[in-house]
């Protein structure tokens, strides 16, 4: 008897030929993967030490796995890296460079010191991996490739799921703000008017979240990693060029998050470039997975969703929050919006609107709490720390804050939903003002709508 007739015995009764009756077909095995040449040894042994010497001295590239237990750890968690070895860069900015750097905490990610870790980083790569060349015994690390290739792509897919969930919901950017409106774009850094520019469109920066929120999630799947690797490139090659050309201090990390999705695709080149390219068919990937067995690669597989789980809801709790404080349901001060300034009034005298006036408000913005904003003749736009206190009618803007010539304590009286008179001194002047209300939707900005026939280009 046969190996078939063991595993399939056979019926007296008749039946109709399946393929139950014939042996099973066994899959084709995967190709063997090619060997690595000394270029590939080489460039190896440079990305696993730079890369991961990067991931680990970045400040947010592990952090975002700490997920809901982060809001435990104190506020300056994120640096303790770089807090960790700020002595060191220190010494090797001003020894090297002749600079002094110092850790701010200001989230900008391009400051000296993360130049400083980022120089050290590639020193130790470009020393270790010829000392490393020279001492190795192995000819190939596939299973070290995988692994690298494994942290590679989920501190990508992390930092992908927060930043698209913050365009998702519009906390990234949100729209331009009230004393936006009033500053002439001349006025504005690069940088503010990219921000602004994304935030006037929600639809706009919901799409582009969109994008890497759907990247991020492709990442954590590793059947669907390929496909999030090239939506990943194409999604960061865009962010890298706009920090780039408008100055947002985020260039070091959206840069790395480029060359680390380019690592991803590596292994897949020579697919990618017969079937998109050439128009050939193409075997199963070869690319190194640390995961042997089919076993383990559904573990692995159900761990990475977890973790996405784990990454995505943490991430969107803290991004409502945001949400919260900065979008268009956030707690607003009392008189919230824009005033324009009619009558005015010092020391019982009628003012007349002077350019030359340098006490003179022309427009008054209250939009955040402990906040306020005025416009001055000339107009120069004033943002200053002041209070308003609806229980007792009081504006106050001290004047340590603007200096004795603009410091105000007025009482406020509210005689209808759009207007409001202010009583009080204004940089050690009795003083009487006006305010009637202005619709932020009447300037062009806010007003201009979607449409889809346009005579004039400027429309």
């Amino acid at each position: 008897m046969n190996s078939i007739d063991q595993t399939v015995p056979i019926s007296v009764h008749a039946r109709t030929p399946t393929t139950a009756t014939r042996p099973a077909l066994r899959e084709s095995p995967a190709p063997a993967p090619r060997p690595w040449n000394p270029f590939t040894r080489i460039l190896f042994r440079f990305c696993f030490l730079y890369f991961g010497l990067f991931c680990l001295a970045s400040p947010v590239m592990l952090f975002e796995f700490t997920g809901l237990l982060g809001t435990w750890l104190p506020d300056d968690a994120v640096l303790w890296q770089v807090s960790l070895m700020e002595p060191a860069l220190s010494w090797v900015g001003h020894t090297i460079f002749d600079i002094d750097v110092a850790l701010y905490m200001n989230g900008s990610g391009d400051q000296g010191i993360y130049w400083v870790q980022l120089f050290c980083v590639l020193v130790v790569a470009l020393v270790g991996t010829p000392v490393w060349t020279l001492l190795a015994r192995r000819v190939e690390y596939r299973r070290s490739a995988g692994w690298l290739l494994l942290v590679l792509r989920l501190c990508v897919a992390a930092q992908l799921v927060h930043y698209g969930l913050a365009k998702v919901l519009p906390a990234q950017m949100p729209e331009p703000a009230l004393t936006t409106l009033l500053t002439p774009v001349g006025d504005l850094t690069p940088f503010t008017l990219l921000w602004n520019q994304v935030g006037a469109s929600p639809a706009y920066e919901i799409l582009l979240g969109a994008a890497e929120l759907t990247a991020g999630i492709l990442l954590f799947i590793p059947r669907t990693a390929l496909v999030g690797s090239i939506l990943a490139v194409v999604s960061m090659a865009q962010v890298f060029i706009l920090n780039m050309t408008f100055g947002v201090p985020v260039k070091i990390l959206s840069g790395h998050l480029l060359l680390m999705g380019v690592v991803l695709l590596a292994p897949e080149a020579r697919r990618l470039t017969e079937v998109l390219v050439l128009n050939r068919t193409t075997g199963p990937s070869t690319a190194p997975y640390p995961f042997a067995t089919s076993r383990a690669r559904r573990t692995a597989t159900w761990c990475q969703v977890a973790l996405a789980v784990w990454v995505t809801v943490s991430i969107t709790y803290f991004t409502w929050d945001i949400w919260q404080a900065v979008g268009p349901d956030r707690p607003k001060p009392p008189l919230y919006g824009m005033w324009s300034v009619s009558d005015f009034t010092r020391d019982g005298q009628p003012v007349p609107p002077m350019l030359t006036d340098e006490t003179q408000w022309r427009t008054v913005v209250f939009e955040h709490i402990g906040q306020i904003s005025y416009r001055l003749m000339d107009g120069t736009l004033v943002t200053t720390p002041g209070t308003i206190d609806p229980a007792t009618h009081r504006i106050e803007v001290p004047a340590e804050a603007v200096g004795d010539t603009s410091s105000a304590a007025l009482t406020f009286d509210q005689t209808t939903p759009d207007e409001v008179t202010l009583t009080g001194e204004l940089g050690g002047h009795s003083v009487t003002m006006t305010l009637h209300r202005v619709d932020p939707d009447q300037f062009t900005l806010r007003s201009t709508t979607f449409r889809w026939v346009q005579d004039q280009p400027a429309q």
